[in-house]
């Protein structure tokens, strides 16, 4: 983990810096961190279209109205029908004593016979009236059998509407639920990687200041023991030498493929100016000290590289920030959307109810005029 982490985040970073140091232009700033921007679907920020066609609804106008109308006109038929019976029934009567008025015998002044006639004809009207009043009391009694067998039956149907209407709305909330906790858990899920990031490049940065203070002791040291030494031109050459190659074996593991081939260029070109020193050496004999900068590589101060890396840290901090408020803010913009959902989601099925009640008192009003209608069927038949 800790050799991937130095090969890659640090190679743009840490390598950069010994880059520096050969090249001569300072310890470059710290990589962006990889921290994305939250994006979010703007689709689901948008309203639902919930709004009813207003063709729609004068269509339905209109129906209520025409069946309206034909109830009314239902229900007068069935008052005329009934008076026509009753006109029928008058005139039957009429006809039969008018009937049995003409078979008496004309020259007869007796009116007992028509007096009895008439009578007989009043008794007969009276019997069939008093037949006719039981059929019209059987005939309420089962219409109202029929009534509150149907009121049960229309609050049994309410009720079993009202029970499918609560399962859709359990339904359909249980899904927003789903929806917003699934929201949430991908959500938390991107604050816990952003987090996660963030700790690591705090750790790497943290990893590459205490390496790069090892760095700096380990060339302080280096220039004490050559200050103490004795003015041996071979030892301070093998001295650089093998502090070009530590650092040479560092950057080979920390930097990409191309800044080995740049390495290995410079190599060979230490080793060509090491071979004319020498030469040069052989041929001089014991010169004056030689100066500091031929002893360690030209590298930035360390308080720059601190200053650096304490800018990067703080880069990544903010950035890292920014992320998370971001990421809070559109959260806050998907549960605006959503609510607002719910609300219009929430007016639809109180509409639908509504358009259900209506439909269901119209289906009532139908099916007592149906039960009518056949029972005036079976009194004509």
């Amino acid at each position: 983990g800790a050799g991937a982490g130095f090969g890659g985040g640090v190679g743009g970073g840490f390598g950069g810096g010994f880059g520096g140091g050969f090249d001569g232009q300072g310890f470059p700033a710290c990589p962006p961190g990889g921290i994305k921007e939250v994006t979010i679907n703007q689709s689901l920020l948008a309203p639902l279209k919930l709004e009813i066609d207003p063709e729609i609804q004068k269509v339905r106008t209109q129906e209520t109205k025409e069946m309206k109308q034909l109830n009314d006109k239902f229900a007068s038929f069935i008052d005329k029908v009934r008076f026509l019976e009753q006109q029928n029934q008058v005139l039957e009567t009429k006809w039969k004593l008018l009937q049995e008025q003409g078979g008496t015998v004309p020259g007869s002044r007796s009116l007992d016979p028509f007096f009895e006639t008439y009578i007989s004809g009043l008794r007969k009207q009276l019997d069939c009236l008093s037949s006719e009043k039981i059929q019209l009391e059987s005939e309420l009694k089962s219409f109202q059998d029929n009534s509150i067998s149907l009121l049960f039956l229309t609050r049994y149907e309410e009720e079993i509407n009202k029970r499918t209407a609560a399962e859709n709305d359990f339904v359909l909330l249980k899904k927003d639920v789903d929806g917003v906790y699934m929201s949430k858990v991908e959500l938390q899920a991107k604050l816990d990687s952003l987090a996660d990031e963030i700790n690591f490049l705090r750790c790497l940065y943290e990893a590459e200041l205490e390496q790069m203070q090892k760095t700096v002791a380990d060339t302080s040291v280096v220039l004490s023991m050559d200050n103490n030494r004795s003015l041996d031109l071979d030892s301070i050459i093998a001295e650089v030498k093998a502090q070009y190659e530590e650092i040479a074996t560092r950057s080979r593991l920390e930097a990409e493929s191309w800044y080995k081939s740049k390495y290995e260029e410079l190599q060979a070109t230490a080793g060509k100016h090491g071979d004319s020193l020498r030469d040069s050496q052989g041929a001089l004999g014991p010169a004056a000290p030689p100066p500091a900068r031929w002893l360690t590589p030209h590298r930035p101060p360390p308080a720059l590289q601190c200053e650096a890396l304490q800018t990067s840290i703080a880069d990544a901090e903010q950035r890292g920030e920014l992320a998370l408020k971001d990421a809070r803010s559109k959260l806050t913009e998907l549960e605006t959307a959503l609510q607002k959902a719910k609300q219009d989601m929430a007016k639809q099925l109180r509409d639908y109810q509504e358009l259900m009640n209506v439909k269901l008192a119209l289906d009532v009003e139908i099916a007592t005029y149906r039960t009518l209608l056949e029972g005036e069927e079976c009194r004509w038949a």
